[in-house]
């Protein structure tokens, strides 16, 4: 599957790239609980999230749709702060990893929590890779390997903001040529919003005046019980692919693609994440966990192609994405050291990644689906999360 469709660019105009705080002064109030319960979550105070970094003004837009769903998305690397979703007995949970302020994820030892992912999602090997013959540096911030676009990647950047409407949020930033180490001036706008059929939508566009690599993603780290609630290890997944993608001890894909069947990597019938994330197997120590690349298998938008059930609250999470692979990571790097929105530390294992996404290290893979990005082609994929309750 190559997502990147050859279609004459449009060049975004320059208002894009100017933070429009549409409805700002009614965002900029402290926000309260959903209903008089205490029970239910509540969103972090606007407020908080008010502050200049490198020169920009971040805000956190609150997003409602017409059931009462909500998220909060800080334009601070365009993270996903909250989503509040009902459980199986109506209360309003969080079920998205985040901070009661800005300065969390400043001063959190997690980059990428809930972060809008780019210029290239995953890891490239040593950082390095060629387009044309030429050779690209990327920088090395997870060693040996580039992770996530490199040391100051999309998640540390400030993004131009512009609240369609109560329920759209559009983002939108201008990496600059040889940011990172990549090639090109890339033009980025993500969409994220949210529909009353309670999905978190996300649309991606990109553009470039040089041939690049893009890849991009976001980042949250759930727990379907709700943020602070102990381990995800009980949760129920379920993952459309009868394959995925081995790796080496730096997580860099060993260039092969094998079958999950008869391995901890078999996820076709609804399994808990925990019930063989301890077994005695190469590829679960190399990833100390779950870390690891599936390839889905064929696929469209209207096709879940990931289902995950939070085994105390009955919520159900599907997942539908035109990407050809979902990187699935277990929360195995998570060390306690950061007290999240509910004062929780997100403690070993208490929350978990699905990433809709290209291969990892794909451009020094020629097999893989290609991650190339031309001048006069417009890179454009969608990718949702569903929320309901499990019958």
């Amino acid at each position: 599957m190559n997502l990147l469709k050859k279609i004459p660019a449009i060049i975004l105009p320059a208002c894009l790239l100017v933070v429009t705080a549409c409805n700002q002064s009614s965002n900029d109030k402290k926000t309260t609980p959903m209903t008089d319960s205490t029970k239910n979550a509540v969103l972090p105070d606007t407020a908080a999230y008010a502050k200049t970094i490198n020169g920009k003004q971040t805000h956190l837009y609150i997003l409602k749709n017409k059931h009462g769903m909500e998220a909060a998305i800080t334009n601070y690397g365009g993270r996903v702060v909250s989503i509040v979703v009902p459980d199986k007995d109506g209360k309003q949970t969080d079920v998205v990893l985040g901070f009661d302020s800005v300065g969390g994820f400043q001063k959190s030892t997690e980059r990428y929590y809930g972060a809008t992912i780019g210029r290239y999602g995953n890891r490239i090997a040593k950082g390095k890779f060629k387009i044309d013959g030429k050779e690209y540096q990327s920088t090395i911030n997870n060693t040996p390997n580039m992770l996530h676009g490199g040391k100051n990647g999309f998640q540390e950047m400030v993004w131009d903001a512009k609240l369609i409407d109560s329920a759209t949020l559009e983002l939108s930033y201008l990496s600059k040529d040889m940011e990172e180490g990549f090639p090109g001036n890339l033009k980025v706008k993500v969409t994220y919003s949210l529909t009353d059929d309670n999905s978190f939508k996300c649309d991606y566009e990109a553009t470039t005046d040089k041939t690049t690599v893009v890849n991009l993603t976001n980042h949250a780290f759930f727990n379907l019980n709700g943020e602070g609630s102990g381990t995800v290890l009980d949760h129920t997944l379920q993952v459309d692919a009868d394959t995925y993608v081995p790796v080496d001890s730096t997580l860099i894909p060993l260039g092969k693609i094998e079958t999950v069947a008869n391995t901890p990597f078999d996820f076709r019938k609804p399994t808990t994440i925990g019930s063989r994330i301890n077994n005695d197997n190469v590829q679960l120590k190399n990833g100390k966990g779950y870390d690891h690349n599936f390839v889905l298998n064929k696929h469209t938008i209207t096709t879940a192609i990931a289902t995950i059930i939070g085994d105390k609250s009955g919520i159900k999470m599907e997942i539908f994405t035109e990407e050809p692979g979902l990187q699935f990571y277990s929360g195995n790097f998570m060390k306690g050291l950061n007290a999240m929105k509910g004062g929780k530390k997100d403690e070993f294992r208490t929350s978990f990644a699905l990433e809709t996404q290209h291969f990892p290290d794909s451009p020094n893979q020629p097999s893989f689906p290609s991650t190339l990005l031309k001048p006069g082609q417009v890179y454009k994929t969608q990718s949702s999360y569903k929320f309901s309750v499990a019958k």
